[in-house]
């Protein structure tokens, strides 16, 4: 089980497919031994494919030619050598994406889920919420419509980004707006539904206080980063201010990052992202912190099916499992077919049994959306979901103009 080569692959949304900028591309990383076999892995791709995708090569060299039984030891150098792996998201995004496709190798190996090596799993299904089910929505009205479809399909809570084009700071005209389609969606699909609003990073303590205050009032079930990350030392003030409990962690890379962020009362819910905290290896160190502080735990997952798949063995095992996030119903077609054996069922994941990660990659897929190409700029930042960071309607800014995508072109 000599790991042969280490190759990351880019994939992309063909031309002409509609996709919102920061899922236009995902990075998999395919791993081959000496005898043929594979293993699989994802690494996040916002605004820094090619980084990533290089920095996937600089991670090879500290695997390739070791035994797939070494992964503990090739994981232990790589971060002796990366000064700044607890800083780099594109070093620790590299990673994880590596160490998932060992961690598939060796469960593939001995015939059974990750999740069995991981200790063993506590639950066969895992509660999801929906995400990016509100593409293109900016009137209230529109808001509760599609949470109502989302109801009909089965899912009981949604996550949304209420706030338009606001960043930094927030106008009370801005701030009405986003309160307005909160309590459409609140009034649409009723008070067991659970709502999470995502602030996206994007808020000075002051706004972000405020808008917490305002939107406590709809009973969300968490408040997602609130403030600008960088003035995260704000969120101990938020907390006090805001009853909402607060989420976050894709920005969180380590174990000691959660365990710091715990520590000095900063968040309620971890959402750690296994494809860029260090796969499965780290991810056993910050199941530990988040059982050793009772935190709940609901799983970053915004990008591609390899990281659905590899979150869900984390789920199985998580004593302080929450909530899983999932894409997967607004997912565009591309994306949908390089990954079979998992899907979301009447708002809940069963989760794959099958050996590693317990799904089959298609690599005719893998090989038809192969592309060089960066995720498009402009108008909207590329985490938002499409079309809803310019206001339309009565209450749009007359000076700015609509939404128009840029679509990725293909290349070979």
């Amino acid at each position: 089980m000599k790991i042969r080569s280490v190759e990351p692959i880019e994939v992309a949304a063909p031309s002409g497919e509609a996709s919102s900028p920061w899922s236009s591309t995902v990075i998999l990383v395919r791993v081959t031994t000496a005898n043929g076999a594979v293993g699989w892995g994802e690494a996040p791709t916002t605004l820094m494919t090619h980084p990533v995708r290089e920095s996937v090569r600089e991670v090879a060299r500290f695997y390739e030619g070791h035994d797939v039984e070494d992964l503990a030891r090739c994981f232990a150098e790589f971060h002796r050598y990366s000064f700044y792996l607890s800083r780099s998201m594109e070093a620790t995004s590299a990673l994880s994406a590596v160490d998932i496709a060992v961690w598939d190798l060796l469960a593939r190996a001995r015939g059974v889920p990750v999740s069995e090596l991981l200790g063993g799993r506590l639950r066969d299904r895992v509660r999801a919420y929906s995400n990016g089910w509100y593409s293109d929505c900016v009137a209230p009205e529109e808001f509760a419509a599609k949470a109502k479809r989302g109801v009909a399909d089965g899912f009981t809570a949604f996550k949304f980004d209420p706030f338009g084009d606001a960043y930094g700071t927030l106008s009370p005209e801005a701030l009405r707006r986003a309160s307005e389609r909160v309590a459409a969606v609140r009034e649409a699909v009723g008070p067991e539904v659970d709502l999470l609003i995502e602030y996206h990073g994007r808020f000075f303590p002051e706004a972000a206080i405020r808008a917490g205050r305002e939107l406590d009032a709809y009973s969300p079930r968490f408040m997602e980063e609130p403030v600008q990350p960088e003035l995260s030392d704000a969120l101990a003030e938020f907390r006090a201010k805001v009853r909402t409990p607060v989420a976050l962690g894709e920005r969180l890379l380590t174990p000691a990052d959660f365990e710091s962020f715990l520590r000095r009362g900063l968040v309620d819910i971890l959402q750690p992202d296994i494809t860029n905290s260090g796969g499965f290896t780290y991810g056993r160190a910050i199941a530990g912190v988040a059982t050793a502080y009772g935190a709940p735990v609901a799983y970053h997952n915004a990008f591609g099916p390899i990281q659905t798949a590899a979150t869900l063995q984390m789920d199985a095992t998580l004593p302080t499992f929450f909530l899983q996030e999932s894409f997967e119903a607004s997912w565009p077609s591309w994306k949908r077919s390089l990954v079979r054996g998992y899907e979301v069922e009447g708002g809940e994941f069963r989760i794959p049994k099958r050996p590693g990660l317990g799904v089959e990659v298609d690599e005719r897929a893998v090989e038809r959306f192969r592309s060089d190409t960066i995720e498009p700029v402009g108008p909207e930042p590329p985490w938002v979901i499409a079309g809803t960071w310019v206001p339309r309607g009565p209450t749009a800014s007359r000076s700015t103009p609509g939404p128009a995508r840029r679509e990725p072109s293909k290349s070979r």
